[in-house]
């Protein structure tokens, strides 16, 4: 089994990702539903293996038949980027592809709002885009970091697990670095990015202290540092990061935070009406007040800063399923079904 001629037909099926799993049919999921194509057969685990294992030596990567769990990615066709997980499931061979178009889509392309330039317009600081998996986030910083890209003459880095989108050089110098291949780490990628003159840093995932501290030290040192986090709100992304150091490190990475924190999106891809899918984006701007009350610990304070924020651009979850449903973009089941507090929701509809 060759995987590309089934991705091929998934991406032309609009589709944003592709399970393969061992004795069932492959998986493919259209606007947010995961739809059996029974028509293409049963998978079979050798063949899957047999189809990871070529990729892999396609991009010099030996098939590591010791690891429980891969990540790769590879072109197909020369304009679809997959992102793939090779993993077991009861001992079978199982795999997860993303489908990743391989055009950036601009700002406006996508329909995001325009405040996201100002957000990317930085001198330095950190930017975060929060959100649950399968949401657009690398998305989102793709096309920000575009926009940089054709602006500026900067030394743009990258540290990606794995290269996702292939940007190629505007006015800006871009390098991209993978895990394993490039780097032996985030740790080691952004430790070493410093040395390397650069302007603006994309970290792929903060996910650990040693990561955040570096990525902090790199927003305080005059460089514009791009990373993804894992919450599920705007306004709890400082908490997040400030409660994974130990007691004694708290206050200075409060201060850190305080000082560098530029903006905070948190967003989630919703079903469209008339079919697809839209970006629902929440966006927490680091303004003297979000900044004064990260510095004082008031953490708690900061969603109710965010509702009342909005002459900064800053928008609310809520009141951005309220704005999409009122330009006929999503339907009112589903604005209600994605509202943190769909009664509100409800009465403001």
């Amino acid at each position: 089994m060759d995987v590309r001629p089934m991705i091929a037909r998934a991406f032309s099926m609009k589709a944003t990702d592709v399970h393969l799993t061992t004795g069932k049919a492959p998986y493919f999921r259209i606007d947010g539903e995961l739809l059996p194509q029974e028509n293409l057969g049963i998978v079979d685990g050798e063949s899957i293996i047999a189809s990871v294992k070529d990729i892999l030596e396609e991009n010099g990567k030996p098939f590591d038949t010791k690891k429980k769990e891969i990540d790769f990615s590879f072109t197909v066709a020369g304009n679809i980027r997959v992102r793939g997980n090779f993993y077991y499931e009861r001992g079978n061979p199982t795999l997860a592809l993303r489908l990743i178009p391989r055009k950036i889509r601009s700002i406006e392309e996508l329909g995001l709002p325009e405040i996201l330039k100002d957000v990317a317009d930085q001198e330095y600081g950190l930017i975060l885009v929060a959100g649950p998996t399968g949401s657009g986030k690398s998305t989102t910083i793709a096309a920000m970091i575009d926009f940089l890209n054709a602006k500026y003459p900067y030394h743009i880095i990258t540290i990606e697990d794995p290269i996702e989108y292939i940007f190629e050089s505007k006015r800006s110098l871009i390098h991209q670095r993978e895990l394993e291949k490039d780097t032996n780490s985030f740790v080691d990628g952004l430790k070493y990015a410093l040395r390397q003159d650069p302007d603006v840093i994309l970290v792929g995932e903060m996910r650990d202290l040693d990561t955040m501290s570096l990525a902090l030290t790199a927003a305080e040192t005059g460089h514009i540092v791009f990373a993804t986090v894992h919450t599920n709100s705007a306004a709890t992304a400082p908490e997040r990061i400030v409660d994974v150091f130990p007691a004694h490190q708290q206050r200075q990475v409060t201060l850190q935070l305080a000082n560098t924190l530029r903006a905070v999106l948190y967003q989630r891809l919703l079903p469209k009406k008339g079919g697809g899918m839209i970006a629902i984006i929440e966006i927490m701007i680091g303004t003297p007040g979000v900044s004064n009350l990260i510095r004082e610990g008031k953490l708690h304070q900061l969603d109710s800063l965010i509702q009342t924020g909005a002459k900064y651009g800053m928008i609310h979850f809520d009141d951005a399923i309220i704005s999409a449903y009122r330009k006929g973009l999503i339907t009112k089941e589903t604005a209600l079904d994605y509202a943190r507090n769909p009664e509100e929701v409800a009465r403001k509809l």
